[in-house]
């Protein structure tokens, strides 16, 4: 079986963040296939990181958003590409269950975290997970 280098997945809205997850594990699940297994850590951060990235994208956009995977320098790429201009923002956690806490995980797994404009309107918001390879 050949290394998958590179994943898409529409993610929709309805059940985005399973999809999302599932994405990962299939990914990572593909690259033991091949001879390249992905540590439990990377994979486990990748599941938070992709899952809070869509969560966030259905959450605070309007209309479905896609999921990318590729290996790169050292990791895993995580790009969510959602139909909103606007980046997202830290805000004070909420305690009574009304969120907060997902961009400063992503910021926290991930070694690099960036926003940039997506072709034809939108944003990408890309995250770099270390260590998978």
């Amino acid at each position: 079986m050949d290394l998958p280098e590179r994943r898409r997945c529409d993610c929709g809205v309805q059940g985005a963040a399973a999809r999302a997850r599932a994405e990962i594990s299939r990914f990572a699940a593909d690259s033991a296939a091949s001879g390249r297994p992905v540590p439990a850590s990377v994979r486990e951060a990748a599941l938070l990181v992709a899952s809070e990235m869509v969560t966030n994208a259905v959450r605070h956009t309007r209309g479905p958003c896609t999921l990318e995977l590729a290996w790169a320098h050292g990791g895993l790429d995580i790009d969510v590409t959602d139909t909103s201009p606007h980046p997202p923002s830290a805000r004070p956690p909420d305690l009574t269950g009304g969120g907060g806490f997902g961009w400063p995980l992503v910021n926290l797994l991930a070694s690099q975290v960036a926003v940039r404009p997506a072709a034809g309107g939108g944003k990408t918001v890309h995250a770099h997970v270390p260590g998978a390879e």
